[in-house]
């Protein structure tokens, strides 16, 4: 039996002279197989053989029936068209390769009549010519790639792999081949929230995370920050300055309060692309706004998440507190929301709405909160990982926590409380990392109420869920002024450290509110009761502190009363100044009245000094425009551009022709 083809001579079936020639070919998947004749052979079994017979018809030979090794084999060890015969017409894919292993192998053909046969050994080169350099960038093919078809590539991607390689980059990586050998690229499989590429898993960047290390909420994005030192003045002060006198920052808002405000309008409209969060009812563009990726049931009994969006119906930023895998047993049950919505308070998040969805794949209940930018928890406050208190470095040193900062979140907690059980309810979650510092972290909200009424309907009475949530509320008092989350456990040594460091109305009040002090006789425990008996002396000073608060603000806000007043003057000037044509009147805006209100706009933003140097003055600015506003009797001297022209106008008159410019305009629109 010979390995080189033989050509079938032109004979009848069944005559003598017939011959049948066999031919040997390397096994393969596939089996099937067809020659090139018209003739079918039945091959024997178990064996991988091709039958071609001697009566097939002659036909003249052309290009494609050059018999020519397949070099998709001879390179990679494998060919998607190996199934359709060992020689066949390679695909046009590796062309320029093709044609340099032609050059470099030019006896490539003699050597495949020796190598392959049913008993060669599987194919492994001994150095690869596609191996790329160390320092060189991969190769991308940016149009062959985009068209092969997924089938073709699977094809190809077992050609790299039986030689020991990995595939360049591809557009269908990662969709038809999963390496579970490799911990990223499993991870990347898994969920949407970690971003892979070729590469592996990508560390992404949440803007609303406080520390912004969490690989669960982060993505690769760039956002530029705000340019606070635009607003911020630049020292030195000078602080010898008279009555009337103003610095030009002490016009505006002050830098701190700004730099605050600028920053929670930053943090609500910020969102991030491509997170695979969906759209939940008429809220879109959620943000997680968890610390942890992990998963905990310790509050709830269910994971819970917490995510930014922004109504559709309103355009407002919400809060929706998500718990997972949660089902409504009674739709009754939730009912207890629309109590909720009419709890309104100054110390505790307000609840807005409650419903079920399966939009993230499973039976969730979502809880709409109203949003509160930058605010952090108490845990974060306290117990975090850089903890606002730290405890003093000597014995003797006095307590972490100031106690009128104790006073202040007690006096805050129990106007909460105190709201809530007036109106018939419990709060039933009173921790540390459910309650909110907002306001530069003085004030207090008590986070996620509610909550509890829907997923763990019980059936006690609503005075022990109340008398409940006044122990607990003790129990979080005696954390924080302890300085850490183990209090609680032993509260007899926590006491003594209250009693050694702390005033006796403090340690009394902690005393009422765990339950210590037992009277027989006496009614159940209420926020009224407490705030009488313990804190009522604070309650006034905490009241002090939020109306000097108040006036504060209000002052600042003063500063900014002019400002719209201006602006709209502002306005008038765009409308009038430079417009091309009016009424079919193409020097409009350069006639009659309207010349002095150019000149005008020249003396307020134009001025030169003596060297011809521009005059930035924003008193001298400010100064014009408000008393154009007030109309008042002084005069001034305009120079027209040429300098040929002098006109003494007041005020006043400007002010008419301002006026009477924007009447003019607006006449139209009245009609």
């Amino acid at each position: 039996m010979s390995e080189r083809p033989s050509t079938a001579s032109t004979l009848r079936p069944g005559s003598a002279n017939s011959t049948t020639v066999t031919l040997n070919r390397p096994a393969t998947s596939g089996g099937g197989g067809g020659g090139s004749g018209s003739g079918r052979g039945t091959p024997p079994p178990n064996e991988n053989k091709r039958v071609v017979t001697a009566n097939a018809s002659p036909r003249p030979k052309s290009k494609t029936d050059i018999q020519t090794p397949c070099r998709n084999i001879v390179i990679y060890g494998y060919c998607r068209y190996q199934d359709k015969g060992s020689f066949h017409q390679a695909p046009p894919f590796f062309l320029v390769t093709l044609r340099r292993n032609r050059q470099q192998t030019p006896n490539a053909s003699e050597s495949l009549r020796r190598k392959l046969n049913v008993d060669s050994p599987t194919f492994t080169p001994a150095k690869s010519t596609l191996a790329p350099k160390a320092d060189a960038a991969p190769f991308t093919p940016s149009k062959f790639l985009q068209a092969v078809e997924p089938q073709a590539y699977q094809s190809l991607q077992q050609g790299f792999e039986s030689l020991g390689l990995d595939s360049v980059g591809s557009p269908y990586r990662g969709q038809y081949r999963t390496d579970t050998s490799s911990p990223l690229k499993t991870a990347a499989a898994a969920g949407p929230m970690l971003g892979y590429t070729d590469y592996g898993v990508v560390p992404q960047v949440n803007p609303y995370a406080h520390n912004g290390s969490d690989l669960f909420y982060q993505q690769p994005s760039f956002t530029q920050p705000l340019q606070y030192h635009l607003y911020a003045p630049i020292g030195p002060h000078k602080q010898n300055l008279d009555a009337n006198q103003r610095n030009i920052h002490h016009l505006f808002i002050s830098d701190n309060l700004r730099e605050e405000l600028q920053r929670k309008s930053e943090a609500s409209l910020q969102t991030l692309q491509n997170v695979g969060l969906p759209q939940v009812d008429a809220y879109h563009s959620l943000v997680p706004l968890d610390l942890s990726n992990q998963k905990s049931t310790q509050i709830f009994g269910y994971p819970s998440w917490i995510y930014k969006a922004f109504s559709s119906g309103d355009g407002k930023a919400y809060a929706l507190r998500r718990v997972e895998g949660f089902r409504l047993r009674d739709p009754k049950d939730i009912m207890v929301v629309q109590r909720w919505k009419k709890v309104c308070n100054a110390n505790m998040v307000t609840l807005y709405n409650a419903f079920t969805t399966t939009r993230f794949q499973d039976s969730s209940i979502i809880f709409v909160y109203a949003y509160h930018p930058l605010s952090k928890t108490l845990a974060d406050e306290h117990f975090g990982p850089n903890p606002r208190y730290l405890p003093p470095r000597h014995p003797q040193g006095g307590p972490a926590v100031p106690e009128t900062v104790l006073w202040s979140y007690m006096v805050q907690i129990a106007s909460a409380l105190r709201t809530i059980h007036q109106s018939g309810l419990a709060a039933r979650v009173i921790d540390a990392s459910k309650i909110l510092l907002t306001t530069n972290g003085t004030r207090i909200r008590l986070n996620c109420c509610g909550m509890m009424d829907v997923i763990h309907p019980d059936t006690r009475s609503v005075q022990e869920h109340q008398q409940e949530d006044i122990v607990q509320f003790g129990r979080l008092v005696l954390c924080i002024a302890c300085n850490t989350l183990a209090a609680a456990m032993n509260p007899h040594k926590s006491m003594e450290y209250i009693s050694k460091y702390y005033s006796a109305d403090l340690k009394n009040a902690i005393m009422y509110l765990m339950g210590v002090i037992q009277q027989p006789n006496v009614p159940p425990k209420s926020m009224d009761d407490f705030i009488s008996k313990y804190a009522y002396a604070y309650l006034v000073n905490n009241l002090d502190s939020a109306l000097q608060y108040d006036d504060t603000l209000e002052s600042e806000l003063c500063r900014e009363l002019e400002n719209g007043r201006l602006v709209r003057l502002l306005s008038k000037f765009g409308f009038i100044n430079e417009r091309p044509e009016f009424d079919h009147d193409r020097n409009w805006s350069e006639s009659g009245d309207r010349y002095f209100i150019k000149l005008f706009r020249d003396y307020v933003f134009h001025s030169v000094d003596e060297h011809g140097m521009p005059v930035v003055d924003m008193a001298h600015v400010l100064s014009c425009l408000n008393k154009l506003d007030a109309g008042v009797d002084e005069k001034i001297m305009l120079v027209s551009r040429d300098e040929q022209n002098c006109f003494i106008v007041s005020y006043k008159e400007i002010k008419r022709a301002i006026d009477a410019a924007f009447m003019d305009l607006t006449k139209n629109q009245r009609r």
